[in-house]
Formats: C-alpha cells, sequence, structure tokens
C-alpha cells in the first residue's frame, strides 16, 4: 500500500517563489525607511514649517509601507510553501525562531507605522472658505 502526501497547489508555488523573490529587497527597503525616518527627525529638530514635516511624513509612510509588505513576503517564505494552503502548518511555522523573528519584525513595522500615521504626519489646515450662509427659505 503506497502511502502519498498531497501536493502543494502550483498556485502556492507560485505566491512562495514571488514571496522569495520580494523579501530579497527587504534590508534595502529597511535601510530607506531609517533614511526617511531620520530625515523626519532631522526636520522636527529644526523647526521645519507644517509643510515640509508633511512631505517627509509622508515619504516615511511609503517607505515603511514598502518594508513592510517585504518584511510579510518574508515572513510567508519563510513559513514554508505548505503554509499557503494549511492553517496549521502555518501556525507551526510561526513558532520557529525563524518565524518568531519575522512575525515579531512585521508588528513592530506595523506599529511603527500606524504611530507615524497617528501622530508622525501634521494635519495641514485646509483654508475656509468665506461664502455667506444662505437659510433654506
Amino acid at each position: 500500500m503506497a502511502f502519498f502526501r498531497p501536493r502543494v497547489s502550483r498556485e502556492a508555488e507560485v505566491r512562495y517563489h514571488a514571496d522569495q523573490e520580494i523579501s530579497k529587497g527587504f534590508p534595502e527597503l529597511l535601510e530607506k525607511a531609517r533614511q526617511a525616518e531620520r530625515t523626519l527627525r532631522e526636520l522636527r529638530a529644526a523647526a521645519a514649517d507644517e509643510v515640509e514635516l508633511l512631505a517627509a511624513g509622508q515619504a516615511f509612510d511609503e517607505a515603511l509601507t514598502d518594508a513592510l509588505r517585504a518584511a510579510e513576503s518574508g515572513q510567508r517564505a519563510t513559513f514554508g510553501v505548505k503554509s499557503y494552503d494549511d492553517r496549521i502548518a502555518r501556525r507551526k511555522a510561526k513558532a520557529t525562531p525563524a518565524g518568531a523573528m519575522w512575525t515579531a519584525e512585521v508588528e513592530r513595522l506595523r506599529t511603527l507605522r500606524e504611530d507615524n500615521r497617528m501622530w508622525g504626519i501634521p494635519r495641514v489646515p485646509r483654508p475656509v472658505t468665506s461664502t455667506p450662509l444662505t437659510s433654506g427659505h
């Protein structure tokens, strides 16, 4: 009697290889995010105007988002090809040292991005138009 392991789907293999390629750029994207954060902090320390802070905050957000996407790809690729189709395999892989490291990195980047979105990007006030209010009668 022969026992065969069920193969993973072709879609899972394709996604796995795509995630491996995306995650290769993670160190460069992380460095780009660090540089954007450094620029934002320097502008804050120099008491730059709101428009410059807004542009720097948005650039930092974009850099963090790119780094986060690469980290998520690295996390999925580290979990292995079976984890794309199997929830249990994904949970087991998350408990390995490499899986835990990627999971912690993804959570750290998400928290940093959310903190930047809440407090790092200044809200530039919109000009108020001076049209008179009319009554609806």
